[in-house]
């Protein structure tokens, strides 16, 4: 059997013994485990922005990779840990909406908590759950051993609490999802929505309202507009993000994840 991916996101840093001691639990149960990192740069405890990153790249790996999330504020506590199984791929995770994203999307085929200790590494802490559970249940799964054996199916988790777009007569609410490097800010308004007002108000041009800026330039590419020029346009998501060329959208407009985005219609000049 070809052994899965392990894919590890987390929010512990480059610096420390965490993400090492990650790896080394993995290897020590399965020397053969194929590990690729996605970041391990997510802000400390920043559920939201772990979800949007796990939700923006796994469905570029392989089927059936195991994807080991650790962005884990309530580490030690009664929340449970999870293992979802989904049509393509697997999640291991705490129950905390950071699989909130990808679980809308993904056709669910079960989901269990990780209960079965004798997965678990023999000596445990209360405060690196990562290490102790979560990691040997992703080498052991690796190794083709059946979700079943983990623990009990379970029917209800955490959903995720974030708005949906709205449309509404000639209007398009919604809010920023993400800022990624670039100051780039990514909202939760697909092109679709935006595609369907465009065809009712063709004599009309789309403005973008964010932190009480209006925005009149909906391009198709940052090089569209002049350098430092703001602008909003369809990203590699299929969303609507705004942008600076060569320069920070999330500075420039003093605009976080979470602040609301209008997308109006105005006639042309």
């Amino acid at each position: 059997m070809k052994i899965p991916v392990i894919a590890l996101m987390t929010d512990f840093g480059e610096e420390d013994f965490f993400v090492a001691s990650l790896k080394g639990t993995i290897l020590k149960i399965n020397p053969l485990a194929r590990i690729v990192d996605i970041t391990h740069s997510i802000r400390s405890f920043d559920i939201t922005s772990a979800s949007f990153i796990l939700f923006s790249c796994y469905k570029y790996f392989p089927e059936k990779t195991i994807f080991l999330v650790v962005v884990d504020p309530g580490v030690g506590s009664s929340r449970r840990i999870l293992l979802v199984e989904t049509k393509k791929y697997f999640f291991i995770a705490p129950d905390n909406d950071v699989l909130a994203l990808v679980l809308e999307e993904e056709e669910i085929h079960q989901i269990r908590e990780i209960a079965n200790e004798m997965f678990f590494l023999p000596e445990r802490s209360k405060t690196f759950e990562g290490r102790d559970k979560m990691a040997p249940v992703a080498a052991s799964l690796s190794k083709g051993i059946s979700c079943k054996e983990f623990g009990p199916k379970v029917t209800e988790f955490r959903k995720s609490k974030l708005k949906k777009p709205k449309m509404k007569n000639d209007k398009i609410i919604g809010f920023i999802l993400y800022a990624d490097k670039f100051g780039n800010l990514i909202t939760n308004i697909p092109a679709a929505i935006v595609n369907t007002l465009q065809e009712r108000n063709i004599k009309k041009r789309l403005h973008l309202l964010v932190k009480r800026e209006e925005i009149s330039c909906f391009k198709e590419n940052y090089s569209s507009v002049r350098k430092g020029e703001l602008l909003f346009l369809v990203g590699s998501l299929g969303l609507i993000e705004i942008a600076a060329r060569e320069d920070s959208a999330a500075e420039k407009l003093k605009a976080n994840a979470g602040d609301e985005v209008k997308i109006i219609v105005r006639r042309k000049a």
